[in-house]
Order: structure tokens, then C-alpha cells, then sequence
């Protein structure tokens, strides 16, 4: 949620040439779990999606992130069964 919150965000200041978040902030939130929202923020508003390394590091966080998740429900089974 946060991610996908501060894209919106950053996007406007883009739009109004106002103080920007910096990409690192945004690469931190998507390793930490806000890759989803990142992406899906990107996506929505149309913000950073050209930037190739951008893309491709977050695009690398979530793919990382759902390593993750099925390796948890492999080793713990899944939550819903």
C-alpha cells in the first residue's frame, strides 16, 4: 500500500516540477516488501515506466518476493488449507 501511495505521490510532484522522492526510497520500500504496490503504482499512474532500471530492479524485488512467499508454503504448507 505504501508503495503504490508514494508513486501517486511522487507523480504529482513530478507533474507540479516540486521536490521529488528519491528512486533509492523506492527501491528500499520494494525490497522490503512493497514491490507489488510499486509496480501496480507504476503501472496505474503511468510514472517510471520508461526508466529501464527502475522497471527492472523492482521488477526483481517482486519476482524475489514471491521466491519467498512459495518457499514459506512449501516449507509451512499454505494458510488456507
Amino acid at each position: 500500500m505504501a508503495g503504490f501511495l508514494l508513486m501517486g505521490i511522487d507523480k504529482a510532484r513530478a507533474i507540479d516540477r516540486a521536490w521529488r522522492i528519491p528512486e533509492r526510497a523506492f527501491f528500499g520500500l520494494a525490497l522490503l516488501g512493497g514491490a507489488f504496490g510499486v509496480l501496480l503504482g507504476s503501472s496505474l499512474f503511468h510514472h517510471k515506466t520508461l526508466k529501464a532500471s527502475f522497471m527492472g530492479m523492482t521488477t526483481l524485488s517482486a519476482v524475489l518476493w514471491l521466491g519467498v512467499l512459495f518457499a514459506f508454503q512449501a516449507a509451512f504448507g499454505s494458510p488456507f488449507a
